[in-house]
């Protein structure tokens, strides 16, 4: 297993190498560092009526990005900015999405309804139901359990499937124990009452119910979705100087503001 490391930058220059150029917009960034309920994590908020929020996967040649350079190299050729990026949910060896995966509109994965049983610790985190779908379009985003995702079929630019649901209804998903001991890095991704969009990057390892109460408790989001654990997790956000490196060769679907 490789391990994540992260892009220090101690000089302009460098710093606009490897952001792609990105460093001299920082002022604008808007990821911070906070605490939230004792806990310290990464928090990046945006809204879908004023920055543009999209959803990659494949170059132009099919073949996917799996780099936060790659994608900011590809956009620069476009004459875009990356203005900030997060390993965007589940995806298989190939790095396909594991569910549903729409961008622009179009439908490259379809939504994934599978059920898988057994003991709980050895279920995939996608499988321990309900899981859910972040989407968005028409200055608008929400998350929602995959089952009623399907049932009212929104009509979205964008979404991304993944799983397990953190907050349902402002309730902690059901499996989550409060005395759980299982602590990991963890990324998700809730929609405040407001419309605002909360990334949320743990800075170190915590338990699915305490990053779960860290949206609903810590921000005030009713609805969350787990996007990805251990040593997946990734972000891309200049003006904190991260620019983190897949742990396990490349990111599937990456979740991504641009200018």
């Amino acid at each position: 297993m490789r391990f994540r490391t992260v892009a220090r930058l101690s000089t302009l220059a460098v710093a606009m190498a490897v952001f792609g150029g990105a460093t001299t917009d920082a002022a604008e960034g808007k990821c911070t560092n906070r605490d939230l309920l004792g806990t310290s994590y990464t928090v990046c908020s945006f809204h879908p009526a004023t920055d543009e929020l999209r959803l990659f996967w494949q170059r132009q040649n099919g073949r996917p990005f799996l780099t936060f350079n790659a994608l900011s190299e590809a956009l620069q050729a476009q004459g875009r900015t990356l203005v900030f990026a997060m390993n965007g949910g589940m995806y298989e060896r190939d790095f396909s999405p594991v569910g549903l995966h729409i961008e622009q509109g179009k439908t490259l994965s379809r939504l994934n309804t599978k059920t898988v049983t057994g003991r709980p610790s050895q279920i995939p985190n996608f499988y321990k139901k309900p899981n859910g779908v972040f989407f968005w379009g028409d200055g608008k985003a929400g998350v929602l359990e995959s089952g009623r995702f399907k049932g009212r079929s929104p009509n979205v630019a964008f979404a991304t499937q993944s799983g397990p649901m953190l907050v349902i209804d402002g309730k902690i998903h059901p499996a989550f124990l409060k005395n759980s001991r299982d602590f990991k890095q963890r990324n998700g991704v809730g929609v405040a009452p407001d419309g605002t969009i909360y990334f949320v990057m743990t800075k170190g390892r915590v338990s699915f119910y305490n990053f779960a109460r860290a949206f609903r408790d810590g921000l005030g989001v009713q609805d969350a979705l787990f996007l990805d654990g251990g040593w997946a997790p990734g972000i891309f956000a200049p003006e904190l100087r991260r620019n983190d490196r897949p742990g396990h060769g490349g990111y599937g679907p990456i979740i991504a503001v641009i200018r």
